[in-house]
């Protein structure tokens, strides 16, 4: 019996929607301290003496330690349980905050940011994990959206803290801020359960029926528990999941979808806007305060589109919002590469291009590759092995998230309408690559997709 046949009770739902708020607040702890370094940089830059090299270095370092977060947390998740590895995550990101606060040279704000980093990998392995084994199969996709919905609040959040401080410079106090939501998070989380499917993976049923009847009532639990039951009976019998399973021919397409997904949602570009909007914005010929009270409303922005995607994700489908929001990036990407590459920012029908081109691009990447990635990465991999794939996935992505915005600065030497070439040709890949190799997950349960597949 599937998931969807029937509604949850209504006190089941209202119970539901807390932990899966909790759930995801994870996003905020990757968005708050990706976005505060675009509104910090401009004032970190001068107060220690920032190279182009180091100041890509400080940005890049939170992907160095997210890269061997999202390496290690899918072992420990699969091995002591979701909860608990989100627990130790919030901690550590609070730690991070108060190291980058206090900070006083490069090399410790880089080491707080690698360990920031960390915390962040974490979150990006466990928490769509988490949305996705606790969700019922009929809006999956709208609760696995709220990660990359936190993820914009997080942004939008280091936009606005980064714009009331910039008056004082007060870069110190916008990354220890951060502590607020490691705080938020580590208590939301101890409140929360432990995921039906990994409970039963570990032979807890009793609880299992407990969690699901809290989320989905007490007449569907069963049936859930029933599907659940049958897909780990249907895998082989080990001790524990192993990396090279997913190297195995049944295994290999699944891995290749998640690293190519991970890999294009960064290789699009979404970082250089993250990150460099308000340097960009500057080039555009705004101020230092117009750049980032623009930040801001493209952090708004995304926060709204994102909130639509969650309520349409479930009807429309993964793969025609990505074809959409694709065609619209690529759009977006192509009129930046003639803007700049022209030098036709110098009046205000230029500058004007260049800002909408950006909302356009924040609008799409939030109905589309921001929080769909995110959602399709645990429904690729069967439950013995979730953990394990959506943490290459993670590691995958973190590891474009370097490279990009590394090397972004350096790349700017040969002009950002050169750049922007460069990610549009990304964007094409990108469509080609949801045309000839997704299939469409919307509307089918997690079992159902690993005995399908």
């Amino acid at each position: 019996m599937s998931e969807s046949r029937t509604q949850p009770p209504t006190t089941a739902g209202a119970a539901a929607r807390s932990v899966f708020f909790f759930g995801s607040f994870g996003g905020i702890l990757a968005g708050y301290d990706q976005g505060i370094a675009a509104g910090s940089l401009l004032f970190i830059s001068p107060a220690l003496g920032l190279t182009p090299w180091t100041k890509g270095l400080v940005v890049s370092s939170l992907m160095f330690g997210a890269i061997l977060g999202s390496l290690v947390a899918g072992s420990l998740a699969e091995r002591w349980g979701r909860r608990p590895i989100l627990q130790v995550g919030a901690a550590v990101f609070g730690i991070s905050a108060l190291g980058m606060a206090l900070a006083p040279s490069v090399a410790v704000l880089v080491a707080a940011r690698v360990l920031g980093g960390l915390a962040v990998g974490i979150a990006s392995v466990v928490v769509p994990t988490y949305l996705s084994e606790l969700a019922p199969t009929r809006n999956r996709g709208g609760i696995a959206t709220l990660n990359q919905l936190m993820i914009a609040i997080g942004i939008f959040a280091a936009y606005v803290i980064s714009l009331v401080l910039s008056p004082w410079g007060a870069w110190r106090w916008m990354l220890g801020l951060a502590l607020v939501p490691s705080l938020l998070l580590l208590i939301g989380v101890s409140r929360s359960p432990e995921t039906p499917r990994w409970l039963v993976a570990r032979g807890r049923e009793d609880e299992a029926r407990r969690v699901l009847g809290r989320q989905v009532g007490e007449q569907e639990a069963d049936a859930v528990l029933d599907d659940i039951r049958r897909a780990r009976d249907a895998e082989p019998r080990r001790e524990r999941a192993r990396w090279r399973e997913l190297l195995t021919p049944a295994l290999r397409r699944p891995l290749l979808v998640a690293v190519g997904l991970a890999l294009l949602q960064q290789f699009i570009g979404i970082n250089t806007i993250v990150y460099y909007a308000p340097t960009i914005l500057r080039a555009a010929g705004f101020g230092d305060s117009a750049a980032l009270l623009n930040s801001v409303g493209l952090g708004a922005l995304s926060i709204v589109t994102t909130l639509i995607t969650a309520r349409v994700v479930d009807s429309v489908g993964r793969k025609r919002l990505l074809l959409i929001g694709g065609t619209a990036m690529l759009l977006s990407m192509t009129v930046l590469a003639v803007l700049f590459g022209g030098e036709l920012l110098d009046g205000v029908a230029g500058a004007t291009g260049a800002v909408l081109c950006l909302a356009v691009f924040k609008v799409a990447f939030s109905l589309s590759w921001g929080p769909l990635m995110w959602v399709l990465l645990p429904e690729q991999f069967p439950l013995r092995v979730r953990t394990l794939g959506v943490g290459v996935g993670s590691f995958a992505n973190w590891t474009g998230n370097l490279l990009v915005s590394q090397f972004f600065p350096v790349l700017l030497v040969f002009g950002a309408g050169a750049v922007f070439g460069i990610f549009a040709g990304f964007a094409v890949l990108a469509l080609i690559f949801t045309a000839t190799c997704l299939r469409e997950t919307s509307r089918r349960s997690l079992e159902e997709l690993e005995l399908d597949a």
